[in-house]
């Protein structure tokens, strides 16, 4: 079987590289962790890479803005080879401020097939400080995204002070007809937190936590699901293991929440590239 290869970018004040490489390893693929100046110097370029992955932390200290030093050197750096990277059918994923990066960099939300206008942005929480929780999420079944593919409720961490999904009212009304918002933040219920927080943990517009373009190929979400690569990473694993012990036939809970989302990105690569 070929391997599947999954770039795993990595930088100043990226701080979620290993993690990330190691969650894409349990998830089947071969992930290379590889530093912005290796790209950038022309040591390493991202053709023959069939997962781009942008990972949390804080690039660059967020001295200008989460993401945004990091989204004008790959910009000014990488443009053309990330624009024949999306045209040649690859997947990218944006967690965190790789999410940030995404939107700074245009590459989301990608409407009309525009990889390069910026539109949406991530900003201040509400809440005035630094979130570090876990959130309940509900996912959109008729979204494209690879990612969340036979996928509904999730439970994964959130680690951010820039977070809140904000943009004019015609782009939400088109992110929202397009089934471009991939994940909400949830009620205890699975239905979207209204702007509650802390269920909401940022105040995002229309509770958003995740959003692809409109191939579903490109994927950026606040919520970190390599951080979610075992079951004792959740804060109630023992309570969950007990209920499992005493209401199913088997105690293995299989794959969290956080690797089945970059095996289903792993799977549509072996399957169609």
């Amino acid at each position: 079987m070929k391997a599947v290869r999954v770039l795993v970018l990595t930088g100043y004040g990226l701080n979620c590289d290993v993690e990330t490489a190691y969650a894409f390893d349990l998830a089947g693929a071969c992930s290379e962790r590889v530093h912005i100046n290796s790209l950038i110097d022309g040591d390493a370029r991202v053709d023959g890479f069939h997962i781009l992955a942008f990972v949390g932390g804080f690039s660059w200290g967020d001295d200008h803005g989460a993401g945004v030093v990091q989204a004008v050197r790959l910009r000014y750096n990488l443009g053309s080879q990330f624009q024949k990277f999306i045209k040649d059918g690859m997947l990218i994923i944006g967690i965190c401020n790789g999410f940030q990066t995404l939107v700074n960099l245009g590459l989301l939300p990608g409407l009309n097939g525009n990889y390069t206008k910026r539109s949406v942005a991530l900003t201040f929480n509400d809440c005035g400080n630094f979130r570090d929780d876990w959130v309940r999420l509900k996912t959109n079944s008729a979204s494209p995204c690879i990612f969340t593919k036979g996928l509904d409720e999730l439970e994964l961490p959130i680690r951010h002070g820039e977070g809140k999904f904000y943009t004019d009212a015609e782009t939400l009304q088109s992110l929202d007809q397009g089934n471009q918002i991939v994940l909400q933040y949830a009620a205890s219920d699975g239905e979207p937190a209204k702007g509650v927080f802390p269920e909401n943990p940022n105040g995002s517009l229309a509770d958003i936590a995740g959003i692809c373009d409109p191939t579903g190929r490109i994927f950026g979400l606040m919520p970190h699901p390599e951080a979610f690569n075992h079951w004792t990473n959740h804060p109630d694993w023992t309570r969950m293991k007990e209920e499992r012990k005493r209401t199913t036939e088997s105690t293995d809970p299989g794959p969290t929440d956080g690797i089945r989302i970059l095996q289903n990105a792993v799977e549509y690569v072996r399957g169609n590239l």
